[in-house]
């Protein structure tokens, strides 16, 4: 199923970073958001499969489309033996204010697995704590940060002060990067986009080497699949802001108990897992859309669970045939 799917969802992350890109810096995080959504929409019901989004744009009464259950690809609403039946969870556009004001680590974001291997998380927060392979299974969330913090150096063989870690710039981040602080590791604050962020802890090179901090439970069930792809970990510990989103919880089969830690096999349990992410503004990880007379350009990551691949897919489309790609090939 992985290599079948593969390079079809990453069709539908390219779809959607090319419509929400002309909205680069026009201040308007709606319409780019509206364009990644239907974008991403029409190019799955172009694929053979069958598909249900168990992770999406909210409930049936919130979303025109892209909305928890909704069936979605050329057999979304039959299942045959011959078409794939697979769980979906999207992000159509993680940082919609990055794009809106031009600013960096915008991307487009699917994960797809067979029936029922992603959590089907609700619309609230999770405390977060994610790092790469060689620290998986050596952190604990229920730590203090410095704890942690203290691990992650030794691990990787370094001191405190030479450890990076992300944290969102939040009010609600106020105490725990003032711990990060004191135990001297270094901090990168980012205005929103940690799940482009978590992924990069477990690619070498970019230099971060944990996220810390209270973020999206959807893009905690995405950052999931794509460190159990790369071999790194995500833990988690809900946390409600109200006893609506509690309620809600348990109504969609999950856990209300905020001291309860979910692990990466817990959030992203299927054994056939596919991981797409295209670059809609460049960051550290993707390159943006790059527009030219004709045509355009995407970078795109792509990887599979049983496969043990991580490829990086730069595609050329050209609109207009009668114009050749005005990029070095």
């Amino acid at each position: 199923m992985e290599e079948l799917l593969a390079l079809e969802m990453v069709r539908v992350t390219e779809a959607a970073a090319l419509a929400s890109a002309r909205f680069m810096g026009r201040g308007d995080t709606t319409e780019a958001d509206r364009a990644a959504v239907e974008a991403m929409r029409n190019t799955m019901d172009e694929i053979e499969f069958a598909g249900r989004i168990v992770i999406g744009e909210g409930e049936r009464d919130e979303a025109p489309m892209l909305y928890i259950g909704e069936r979605v690809g050329r057999r979304g609403k039959e299942a045959r033996a011959e078409v794939p039946a697979i769980d979906i969870a999207v992000d159509p556009l993680e940082g919609t204010n990055l794009v809106a004001h031009g600013q960096a680590n915008a991307i487009t974001v699917l994960a797809a697995s067979e029936r029922g291997g992603l959590l089907n998380a609700p619309d609230t927060y999770l405390d977060k704590l994610c790092v790469g392979p060689v620290v998986a299974g050596k952190v604990d969330i229920r730590q203090s940060p410095a704890a942690n913090l203290e691990i992650i150096a030794s691990v990787l063989g370094r001191r405190v002060n030479d450890i990076t870690v992300v944290i969102l710039d939040r009010p609600r981040h106020v105490q725990l990067i003032e711990q990060v602080r004191q135990a001297g590791a270094r901090i990168k604050l980012i205005s929103d986009g940690d799940l482009s962020a978590a992924i990069s802890v477990a690619v070498s090179g970019t230099g971060v080497h944990a996220v810390m901090g209270i973020g999206g439970a959807p893009e905690g069930v995405l950052t999931a699949a794509a460190l159990r792809c790369l071999g790194g970990e995500i833990q988690a510990r809900f946390r409600f802001r109200n006893d609506d989103e509690r309620a809600r919880a348990k109504k969609m089969g999950g856990d209300d108990d905020e001291e309860r830690v979910y692990r990466t096999e817990e959030l992203a349990s299927g054994e056939n897992l596919v991981f797409a992410a295209t670059g809609v503004t460049s960051g550290d990880l993707l390159q943006g859309v790059r527009f030219f007379g004709g045509g355009a350009r995407t970078h795109s990551l792509v990887m599979g669970y049983q496969t043990k691949q991580v490829r990086f897919v730069d595609t050329v489309h050209m609109f207009d045939r009668s114009r050749p790609p005005a990029v070095r090939l």
